[in-house]
């Protein structure tokens, strides 16, 4: 039963791992699958972390136990999702070929008992992982219960320096460069003694120093991972295409487990090869999800902040500028070890309707049973460790009633936003060479591996905490033969403020897109570090900000790290002359007004004679120049003003503040907004905090779930910890 237009609830499912002192069994399944129909199921992802109980022992497979189980799931309409079971190799495959271990530095074997220890490179790893996909692929094709399949899992973990990785390297260079003599132009080999005078004098990566060669490194990195998630689907394709046609039905979609932070992806090039983008969502519980917060940036793949769950979603729409499925998210608590900590009541089930606000349009918790054994016993799934359906399964299955209720309402839905943020992998590599935006200690040194994430992320968190929406688009999808956005002037008119911050890496047509953007009537905020490097991080010639500082009427030559925070002078009457206690932090560019309005200053003896922040009108638009990190609420303020003030200005007069509609709004309460295929509106009302909070609902609404219709004007009670999801009832 393929219920594709609707909303899925999932979970991962392995009916191969029993609890202790069992065996799978039938009776275990059909209990499993009674338990998931309470609870809403609709989706399960199965097989991807077994490669040894598929072959067992080199070329001897076991391929029959998952049949009851996808049988099972048909019968209960429930779709599966069949995974690939290359991240997790077989022992007996390790012994075999030793020689495939992937390598942590040159000669140094990352060794066994993890998981993607491999060179997924190497041709006999490749080799057995080709002969294990056609082996499970090819006995499922056709299943009536698989909808799609996914690849791998969570590609990009690790750097690899295996010598083979290394002389691959050396031909992409040749293949991008051509001559030793153009890369020793391009790296600025000259300094140090670098220069090359043939390909096989390059030093080997891990211990560069090099900045150019250190982001060709990462690039690289990246695109193996790419050509190795195309190579798994392509191959995949080839097996269940042919079977669906012979049925007569549309072929399952190819999709992989994206997680964001793992050191070789790119996940935007990465999911060209997919049909649709996945992802895990993960994020700190209970009080991590308060609004308004003051959590701080994580260094890791765990969302922190309420601000820092959407930003996660946002990354994932930007993937492929489309709706996106979470293949894993927190069911109960999380981690490694007894460190755990579960959700609230309610949270679960705002965080769901987060995801979808944002364009998700499948969520699956990983996983359903608790394990008993292995590195993940305190993961907590759907079902605990008694294997008795308990609280989390309650609100799960609460989930999957509201699923039940709205449908196919949300197919094809469409996140708003006001605001727009070039996300940019480059620049995070980039800046991850340098010491750029670290706060200064005993390390200062010392490579910053979340520089970019620093100095660029408190600009989203800003917008989020201004009550706004926000839509991360990628350099390639502004620019070049995968630009989705359109001209400068037609992103003006629908994302009247475009934020560019920390994008070290910004090529000339970037830079020229958007000073034609601004001049077009859109709002350029530019954060610090951008429009400072070019495409191979180097630092452009020109005056600073390059391309730009005429027209923004500000330059600047001089810049420094931040041992501790700044105070900022906002300037009188300026839109951010109501934030008390001000700051600058991490950075701080020494702008020089020549015709731009000066909005703030650095309140300090040597900083003061320089401007933090700066603005000014171009063309129809205006550029906004800030060279720092501004504090939370400094921040919020001047993304408030940059989309008011666009507010009325030509052709973005529409894109006021979507969430602006709903005023008064408790501190706790956050409202976001997404546009049905049918032209109306759905809002998403989020008390992110305890005890009750009330709303007054500005225009006639009904609520999605319920059906209750609530007139313009009538209040919406909200409990602690809750949401509601309200459809306008005309266009």
């Amino acid at each position: 039963m393929t219920q594709k237009s609707r909303l899925h609830l999932g979970a991962a499912y392995y009916y191969e791992y029993p609890a202790l002192g069992e065996q799978p069994h039938p009776d275990r399944l059909a209990t499993d699958m009674r338990q998931m129909r309470e609870a809403g199921l609709t989706l399960i992802r199965v097989g991807e972390s077994v490669w040894s109980t598929w072959e067992p022992r080199d070329g001897e497979f076991d391929l029959d136990w998952l049949e009851p189980v996808l049988d099972a799931a048909h019968e209960a309409g429930i779709d599966v999702i069949l995974g690939t079971p290359t991240y997790a190799l077989p022992m007996w495959l390790a012994k075999k070929h030793p020689e495939i271990n992937g390598d942590k530095a040159t000669g140094e074997p990352i060794g066994w008992g993890a998981r993607q220890e491999m060179d997924f490179t190497h041709p006999a790893f490749r080799e057995h992982a080709e002969r294990v996909i056609r082996a499970v692929v090819g006995r499922y094709a056709g299943h009536p219960s698989i909808v799609g399949y996914q690849v791998d899992n969570e590609p990009g973990l690790r750097l690899l320096y295996n010598d083979g990785i290394f002389a691959a390297f050396v031909e992409w260079l040749r293949e991008r460069y051509g001559t030793v003599e153009r890369l020793n132009d391009e790296w600025g080999l000259v300094y140090w003694s670098h220069r090359l005078t043939d390909w096989s004098e390059l030093w080997l990566p891990e211990g560069n120093f090099q900045p150019q060669y250190h982001l060709a490194w990462r690039r690289f990195q990246a695109h193996l991972v790419d050509d190795y998630i195309a190579w798994q689907a392509d191959l995949v394709r080839s097996l269940v295409v042919p079977a669906a046609q012979a049925q007569g039905k549309q072929a399952p979609f190819v999709t992989t487990c994206i997680s964001y932070e793992q050191a070789a992806v790119e996940d935007a090039s990465l999911s060209k090869s997919l049909d649709v983008a996945s992802c895990n969502v993960y994020y700190s519980s209970q009080d991590g999800l308060a609004f308004p917060s003051s959590a701080e940036l994580t260094p890791d793949w765990i969302a922190n902040g309420t601000w820092g769950l959407y930003g996660l979603a946002d990354l994932a729409w930007s993937s492929k500028q489309a709706g996106f499925w979470v293949t894993e998210t927190n069911a109960g608590g999380i981690g490694q070890s007894a460190y755990n900590i579960p959700p609230y009541d309610g949270q679960l089930r705002q965080v769901t309707w987060a995801l979808v606000s944002r364009g998700a349009q499948a969520v699956e918790y990983w996983h359903w049973h608790t394990l008993h054994y292995g590195a993940e016993t305190y993961w907590i799934g759907v079902v605990p460790h008694d294997e008795q359906p308990g609280r989390v399964h309650a609100e799960v299955a609460r989930i999957g009633r509201d699923f039940e209720a709205v449908g196919d309402l949300f197919e094809g839905a469409t996140p708003d936003a006001d605001v727009a943020f070039l996300y940019s992998s480059d620049a995070k590599w980039a800046l991850s060479a340098f010491t750029l935006g670290q706060p200064l200690g005993s390390a200062r040194m010392d490579p910053n591996p979340e520089a970019y994430r620093q100095l660029a992320m408190p600009f989203y968190r800003a917008a989020f905490d201004a009550g706004l929406q926000t839509q991360l688009v990628r350099p390639a999808q502004v620019v070049g033969a995968d630009a989705l956005v359109g001209s400068p002037s037609a992103f003006a008119s629908v994302r009247p403020v475009l934020v560019m911050a920390a994008d070290f890496t910004a090529s000339d047509a970037l830079l020229a897109w958007v000073r034609e953007y601004a001049e077009a009537g859109g709002h350029l905020v530019l954060g610090p570090r951008s429009a400072y490097g070019d495409e191979e991080a180097r630092a452009r010639s020109s005056v600073k900000p390059a391309t730009l500082a005429e027209v923004a009427g500000v330059s600047y030559q001089e810049f420094q790290s931040l041992e501790a925070p700044v105070a900022l002078a906002a300037a009188e009457g300026g839109p951010l002359a109501g934030v008390a206690d001000g700051s600058a932090s991490l950075w701080a560019e020494y702008l020089r007004p020549e015709g731009a309005e000066v909005l703030a200053t650095y309140d300090h003896p040597h900083l003061s004679r320089f401007a933090a922040v700066t603005s000014r009108a171009v063309g129809a638009g205006r550029i906004t120049v800030v060279g720092t990190v501004p504090d939370q609420q400094t921040a919020a303020a001047l993304m408030a003003w940059a989309v008011g003030e666009r507010a009325g200005v030509g052709a973005a007069a529409a894109a006021a503040p979507i969430a602006g509609s709903w005023t008064d709004l408790p501190a706790s309460v956050r409202v976001t907004s997404s546009t049905l295929v049918d032209g109306r509106r759905a809002w998403f009302l989020h008390h992110w905090g305890w005890g009750k909070a009330s709303v007054t609902a500005p225009i006639d609404v009904a609520d999605a779930v319920s059906g209750e219709a609530l007139a313009a004007g009538a209040v919406v009670e909200l409990g602690a910890w809750d949401v509601r999801v309200l459809v306008s009832v005309a266009g």
